[in-house]
């Protein structure tokens, strides 16, 4: 199993078992929504830094895997400032950093294989009654893992390739193949998981 996040490590953060550790996630990302005060939420924000450091995470590691959310987080608090004033802007900013940093300091310090296996048991329930293939969905949920981080590889392998080129200001130069190989490799995703139906 490829790990593409996980920070190998023997922190308290790290010897918690996966399964209280999404549990706690779920719970702290409701927990979130019943928050309205910014100070509050900030404060929230500052506990996650802790914990990304407790994980092991660096500034520059933790940058690497949330850079491409930047661009996301302005657009949504322009609108919301725009349409709900600057204080709710600031509160969904802040909401919204604090749960990308808790499910990140969960992911840095729990192997994928921990997960996966947190996920199958838990849906072995549902899959009694017929209603899902606990394994089908766990294979997703692998390979999705697996398949977000290369995206944003290959975007910046492209970036590279073509601004040495001379094509680095044209977007479509840039999207194009990117939105080729992410489709190519959904297939493979598609593929994989149809391999595994009985």
């Amino acid at each position: 199993m490829i790990e593409p996040l996980y920070i190998p490590g023997d922190s308290p953060l790290h010897r918690l078992p996966a399964w209280f550790k999404l549990l706690a996630l779920t719970a702290a990302g409701a927990g979130l929504f019943l928050l309205h005060d910014p100070r509050w939420l900030a404060l929230v924000c500052l506990a996650t830094v802790l914990l990304l450091r407790v994980a092991g995470a660096s500034p520059a590691g933790v940058w690497r895997q949330v850079r491409g959310l930047v661009w996301v987080l302005l657009a949504v608090g322009l609108f919301t400032g725009v349409f709900q004033g600057w204080l709710a802007a600031l509160t969904v900013l802040l909401r919204i950093a604090a749960m990308v940093g808790l499910a990140l300091a969960v992911t840095l310090s729990t192997r994928t294989s921990d997960l996966i296996s947190v996920c199958e048991r838990a849906l072995m329930p549902l899959q009694r009654i017929g209603l899902v293939d606990a394994g089908k969905v766990a294979l997703a949920l692998a390979l999705a893992l697996r398949f977000v981080p290369e995206i944003w590889r290959n975007f910046q392998e492209i970036r590279e390739a073509q601004a040495a080129r001379g094509l680095g200001a044209n977007p479509i130069a840039l999207i194009v193949p990117l939105v080729v190989l992410t489709l190519k490799r959904a297939q493979e995703v598609a593929e994989a998981i149809d391999a595994r139906s009985p």
